[in-house]
């Protein structure tokens, strides 16, 4: 384990009071990767200010319907058959997440599926705030090559026992995460955190799923399913100014958590006669994000190039009375 020393010396390391003081280091196992998909096993390893294991905790889910891919997870229908519902393991999930920051590798994904299962259950996950590992590595400009947990594991040295069972994948991610927030420290260095919405409009509707090479239809480095969307058939008339009207053809990007369900936010936006972008240009019209003070890269290329950007209840309001496009 390493110890909690400056690089100079053997003085113990300043520890940045704006850190937090708690940390849950959170895995999911899960049927899949779209909306209407269910947790099948979550752990979670509560870890102190400096990230030093204070217990761990592990339970299957009852996904009440097939498992998805077995041959990833191993949990069978028969092996889930007899395991609690969400709703029944909900209370004590929320006590191992309460008042820490939710950590995970590619959190996004671990967060969305948290927070459907906390909606569908009728109840809200006491998280504000997360942390990704892969971000947190990127800002450590680690050597890794790549992003997977594995390798981020061997970088420091972590065997891994059991890959893709979640107490396992937790316990790693532990393990790898407390040297990571230690050369944080050690470096005065802000943290990636991004901020966390409860679901409070959402749908369970079936995303379509393609079947793309050998990964089942979905993009790398995203927990969302690949959606084809018909091009936008408007031209883009420019950037979306203060106090006017949205207009057909305007280029829209979405960054961070949104209470209502992104993709039915873009579904709106799309059938409003906008352009959905998954990325933020120079051409972008808009940025809709909650978190605008965030470190994304959205947000920071929206200053870069003074995008406009404005909160998911304004776009709400802005989606209402959309400008029709200009005839050619």
């Amino acid at each position: 384990m390493l110890e909690d020393r400056t690089l100079a010396g053997l003085s113990p390391t300043p520890w940045p009071a704006a850190y937090p003081k708690g940390y849950a280091v959170v895995d999911v196992e899960t049927t899949g990767l779209a909306r209407d998909d269910r947790i099948i096993s979550a752990a979670v390893y509560r870890l102190d200010a400096r990230g030093e294991v204070e217990d761990h905790w592990y339970t299957l889910v009852n996904p009440e319907r097939d498992p998805g891919p077995v041959w990833i997870h191993g949990l069978t229908s028969d092996a889930l058959e007899g395991a609690p519902l969400f709703a029944d393991i909900a209370e004590e999930f929320a006590v191992r997440l309460a008042d820490r920051v939710l950590v995970a590798h590619n959190a996004v994904f671990d967060w969305q599926m948290i927070a459907r299962e906390y909606a569908r259950a009728q109840r809200e996950a006491p998280v504000r705030q997360r942390l990704c590992t892969i971000a947190l590595a990127k800002e450590l400009d680690l050597p890794l090559p790549n992003h997977k947990l594995e390798s981020l594991a061997a970088h420091f040295g972590v065997v891994q026992q059991r890959a893709h069972h979640a107490l396992d994948d937790a316990r790693v991610l532990a393990e790898a995460f407390r040297p990571s927030l230690r050369a944080a420290a050690a470096g005065g260095m802000r943290l990636p955190l991004l901020e966390c919405r409860p679901l409070t409009e959402w749908s369970d509707r079936p995303v379509p799923r393609q079947q793309s090479g050998g990964n089942g239809g979905y993009r790398g480095g995203s927990w969302r399913p690949s959606r084809k969307r018909p091009a936008c058939p408007y031209p883009n008339p420019g950037r979306y100014e203060d106090g006017k009207r949205l207009k057909q053809g305007m280029r829209v990007a979405f960054s961070g958590d949104t209470s209502t369900d992104r993709e039915l936010l873009e579904d709106r936006a799309t059938e409003a006669g906008l352009h959905v972008a998954t990325s933020l240009s120079r051409l972008t019209s808009l940025l809709v994000t909650n978190d605008p003070d965030s470190g994304t890269s959205k947000v920071v290329k929206a200053r870069q190039y003074g995008t406009p950007v404005v909160d998911e209840a304004a776009f709400g309001q802005l989606l209402r009375d959309v400008e029709p496009a200009e005839s050619r």
